[in-house]
């Protein structure tokens, strides 16, 4: 091992709480994490073991782009083009609290 060595690589997704969500990060739900569509209450929804989390269109919109292949700043624009105004920051805050709860993964761009 180089002591002098300053710059880690990294192996693999990044998740967990403190992770920074950047622009050239590219989203994706984690592998135990479904985004469907619920019947009942006409509404998407998110789907996590023993957990149900209920969707507003803007949230849904911007998982619907979490593939692994676009950027956090492809989505935002993206979704620019669908609607008026799409604040990066409330993006990446969005996508910040899915990280931390380990429901998003973050590969580098």
């Amino acid at each position: 091992m180089d002591p002098t060595r300053t710059a880690t690589a990294r192996t693999g997704p990044r998740t967990g709480p403190g992770t920074e969500v950047r622009g050239s990060d590219r989203p994706r739900l984690a592998r135990h994490v479904r985004l469907t569509f619920c019947r009942t209450r006409r509404r998407p929804i998110l789907l996590h073991p023993e957990t149900v989390v209920v969707l507003n269109g803007s949230g849904a919109a911007i998982l619907e782009l979490c593939d692994g292949r676009h950027t956090v700043t492809e989505i935002v624009t993206e979704l620019g083009g669908r609607y008026r105004t799409v604040p990066g920051d409330e993006v990446r805050r969005f996508l910040a609290r899915l990280v931390a709860r380990r429901w998003m993964e973050l590969s580098d761009g």
